[in-house]
């Protein structure tokens, strides 16, 4: 047993390196551990040479167990996260010194950001299927980094607003990309941390308000009707601040960290030498060894279509081509509908994400101008009062994630009934806010509560959404259901220009598709818990 093989994965692993495989039924030699697959071939309209090969891969990272190199990617996809709440919080809170001194609509800023996150969203996901992990994985934060750091030098509302569109195609390629690569590279038995990643989302949060407080508070002009940019400069410095954070971050994952191409990438890319190369270098990083070899997936492919040893690819120049244009087709979206059970998850995944992305900006948007119409009383008003009410919420947000990340792996709950439980929590705090928060406190108190079960369903949504696509199909699956939250959220801030923000209607409708959203996740025909991901 090596030292880095966690007592959970001593359930898996077989102490015959020569077993029967009751899953290919035929002799194989295999890996020294097993994996249960989230679903069977006639689920999956996965093709069933790459099903056999992923299966191997699957127990070969399993035989490795979480180690090293899979906690300090634990850290560097932790960045995307971080980046994907963050900078909604950054437009956030410059809006008021930015409309104090351009003088306009202040929901363009929030709809260019929307704009870009669909973008990058849709963009990146299927990127990354096409050009692999790696260099989509790098390139989000960078720039993120450059046009942040642009932004702050804005001279106008219109470059401030575009800017922000293009800092956001980095920001919305991060969690469909960086969700894909870590589901890759650790075994079946700590998927569970793809929902504990949430939690960089939370310190996202925190950052962005902790760093905004001393400099916005204390270089931002008190109102509209005198507001020149020598007086004015807290916003841009924090631009140029939070942009230069993630310039460091790409930093740190570039030239820091090295990160391999995905073994499951590279198989579905036909390059399986490479993949075995990649496992045997990652157990190495581990100090431990793989028993993986390139002959064990050439006999799973083989056996997988019944051609045994003597099955081959074709490596015509010609064949080459064809693989080359099919990476441009739409034979990736296809397959998430390949099959009618595959077809009604994928549905209703792109469901969920679409309601909760109407319902979570509706809410945000609205809330705070719902209640000052109606006379609530917001304290003091002061600087004080605003950032630590910002910072309280932040933290709160930390211990929702690691709740997620123990919930999911409850037998009978899953991540189904996690993600189920938590939206339909946060739908029931939203009815009583215009009712009861008439007080600065009673408004902090129901914010905490909606901001720690939407952080669980958050860190369960970006978890087991990549868990139930296939490794091929992925970064696509993660771009249709991320671009479907983007569109929907981009209907927020349209509807903040046009609509009577007076009225309580919003904050209903927005408890009500979160309720929804509750109930249509426990359709999902799939649970992955305890399963590994193909």
């Amino acid at each position: 047993m090596s030292p880095t093989t966690s007592r959970s994965d001593e359930k898996v692993l077989e102490g015959d390196p020569e077993k029967q495989s009751p899953r290919d039924g035929a002799s194989v030699i295999g890996v020294r551990a097993e994996t249960q697959d989230v679903y069977d071939e006639e689920e999956s309209g996965v093709d069933p040479v790459y099903q056999a090969k992923a299966r191997i891969l699957n127990d070969a990272f399993q035989e490795i167990g979480m180690g090293k190199y899979q906690w300090y990617l634990f850290v560097v996809a932790g960045f995307g996260w971080f980046s994907d709440n963050l900078w909604p919080i950054v437009t956030g809170l410059i809006l008021s010194p930015v409309v104090n001194e351009f003088s306009f609509q202040g929901p363009f800023l929030k709809l260019g950001q929307n704009i870009g996150l669909l973008v990058g969203a849709a963009f990146w996901g299927v990127a990354s299927d096409v050009w692999g992990r790696r260099w989509c994985f790098n390139i989000t934060l960078f720039i993120t980094g450059i046009f942040a750091v642009a932004a702050g030098g804005s001279p106008n509302s219109v470059a401030l607003c575009s800017l922000a569109a293009v800092w956001s195609v980095g920001v919305g390629g991060n969690l469909p990309v960086d969700s894909a690569v870590f589901l890759e590279f650790i075994p079946a038995s700590h998927q569970y941390l793809l929902t504990v990643l949430s939690i960089w989302w939370a310190f996202g949060q925190l950052v962005g308000s902790l760093v905004a407080w001393p400099l916005i508070a204390n270089y931002s002009c008190a109102s509209a009707a005198d507001c020149p940019r020598g007086s004015n400069e807290g916003w841009r410095y924090f631009l140029y601040a939070m942009g230069g954070l993630m310039l460091l971050l790409f930093v740190l994952r570039f030239f820091v960290f090295h990160l391999y191409e995905s073994p499951k990438y590279l198989m579905g890319r036909g390059r399986d030498a490479e993949a075995v190369e990649v496992v045997q270098h990652v157990a190495r990083y581990n100090g431990t060894t793989c028993s993986l070899t390139l002959e064990m997936l050439t006999e799973a492919g083989a056996l997988a279509v019944g051609g045994g040893k003597d099955a081959h690819v074709d490596a015509s120049v010609r064949a080459a081509v064809l693989r080359k244009v099919r990476k441009f087709s739409g034979e990736h979206v296809k397959s998430l509908f390949a099959t009618k059970k595959l077809a009604y998850s994928t549905t209703l995944l792109i469901v969920v994400w679409a309601l909760i992305g109407l319902a979570f900006p509706l809410y945000n948007g609205f809330v705070t101008y719902f209640l000052a119409t109606r006379g609530a009383d917001f304290g003091d008003g002061s600087v004080y009062i605003t950032y630590r009410n910002q910072v309280i919420l932040s933290v709160i947000g930390v211990p929702g994630a690691l709740l997620a990340g123990w919930m999911v792996e409850i037998p009978y709950i899953g991540r189904k009934g996690t993600l189920a439980i938590s939206t339909g929590k946060s739908a029931l705090h939203l009815p009583s806010l215009p009712t009861t928060a008439r007080t600065s406190d009673a408004l902090l108190g129901w914010n905490c509560g909606y901001t720690f079960t939407s952080n669980v369903m958050y860190g369960v949504l970006y978890a087991v959404s990549p868990e139930l696509f296939p490794t091929k199909d992925r970064g696509t699956g993660n771009a249709i259901v991320a671009s479907a939250n983007r569109i929907f959220g981009i209907m927020a801030p349209i509807i903040a220009l046009y609509a009577n923000l007076a009225t309580a209607a919003p904050i209903y409708v927005s408890g009500a598709l979160f309720l929804v959203a509750g109930f249509v996740v426990l359709l999902l025909p799939f649970e992955p818990r305890g399963k590994a991901s193909m």
